[in-house]
């Protein structure tokens, strides 16, 4: 465990002027401390990892050293041919790129490694659409992927509602999110970070004027921020029901996963039958409707008073539908 430590605290190093003790820390996921002691343990090994101390220190190889021990072993290797995703590699016009970059990796492969890509691929697979859902690629995606590449302004013209909007915008990022291409992209000329629908754009203009990139800029933690913020958003109802519980369990499936879970944790202790009451956000009655009625028999809906009586009618007319006097072909 801690050989394996100490080689990845080189590479980081070797791959960067300078990292402090908090930055290794968080990247090895150890305490300062040990970061101390592994740094101690190198140089004693040869290694030349020096300490710059002071409020802007940190630690660094002297004289360019590089390292040696970059050979992969099977998991590594394996692990590399998950890395790219086919279906989205394709979409934005890279296929043929990442073809021949495989193609060059497998080759600088020990022999006995050069069968990594063929034994990841019968391994796993990543479908990104939702079931039931036809995936279709936004025809401007191609466009976006090289100018994002390039950190290329682009004039971009989109649909927002009825109306049509132009802005220059600086593409950072592009994310793939159930089927659904977006955009993170900011304003040109200093403005805001913004998600835009790839299949939104009716034009997009990449111009040669480039931008440069903040450096803080990490897409993966903006894209979770930004989807929990529109999540949160769009629920701005509320429901109170009681749940069984079955319910309890189908609850999360049948609702934002985050904000049911959040709801369940907040619950009261469940009563003589085992039903927990729970008060959850939701977007509208409207779409709560919808989405508990997936739930049956195992919720019982008691505030609003509104949404508490539409599920009544539902039951009525269930019954009613269901009743051993009634047949199909006597009608409603």
């Amino acid at each position: 465990m801690r050989a394996a430590r100490l080689i990845k605290m080189v590479l980081l190093l070797q791959s960067r002027p300078a990292m402090t003790a908090a930055e290794l820390a968080r990247e090895l996921e150890v305490s300062e401390r040990t970061v101390t002691r592994d740094a101690q343990a190198l140089s004693e090994a040869g290694v030349p990892v020096y300490a710059d101390r002071g409020r802007a220190g940190g630690y660094r190889l002297v004289g360019g050293y590089r390292t040696r021990l970059t050979g992969l072993h099977r998991g590594e290797a394996e692990a590399l041919f998950l890395s790219g995703v086919p279906g989205a590699l394709r979409e934005m016009g890279l296929e043929d790129a990442a073809s021949a970059a495989q193609l060059k990796v497998s080759a600088a492969l020990l022999p006995s490694l050069r069968d990594a890509s063929r034994t990841a691929a019968q391994r796993f697979h990543l479908d990104a659409p939702n079931w039931f859902k036809e995936p279709k690629t936004p025809t401007l995606l191609p466009a976006v992927a090289d100018a994002v590449w390039d950190d290329r302004r682009v004039v971009a013209r989109y649909r927002r509602g009825e109306d049509e909007v132009v802005r220059e915008l600086e593409p950072y990022g592009l994310v793939l999110k159930a089927g659904v291409w977006y955009l993170c992209a900011r304003v040109a000329g200093g403005g805001s970070f913004r998600v835009y629908r790839i299949d939104r754009f009716t034009a997009v203009d990449p111009g040669e004027e480039r931008f440069e990139r903040e450096p803080e800029f990490e897409l993966p933690a903006f894209w979770e921020e930004r989807a929990e913020q529109f999540a949160r958003s769009i629920l701005r109802a509320r429901v109170v029901v009681r749940l069984s519980p079955d319910g309890v369990r189908a609850l999360p499936y049948a609702l934002d996963s985050l904000s049911a879970r959040e709801a369940l944790a907040d619950a009261e202790e469940p009563d003589a039958e085992g039903w927990v009451t729970v008060a959850l956000p939701v977007e509208s009655e409207e779409v709560a409707h919808t989405q508990l009625t997936a739930l049956g028999a195992e919720v019982e809906v008691l505030a609003p008073e509104g949404l508490r009586e539409r599920f009544a009618g539902d039951a009525l007319r269930l019954a009613g539908l269901y009743h051993p006097g009634h047949h199909p072909r006597d009608g409603a």
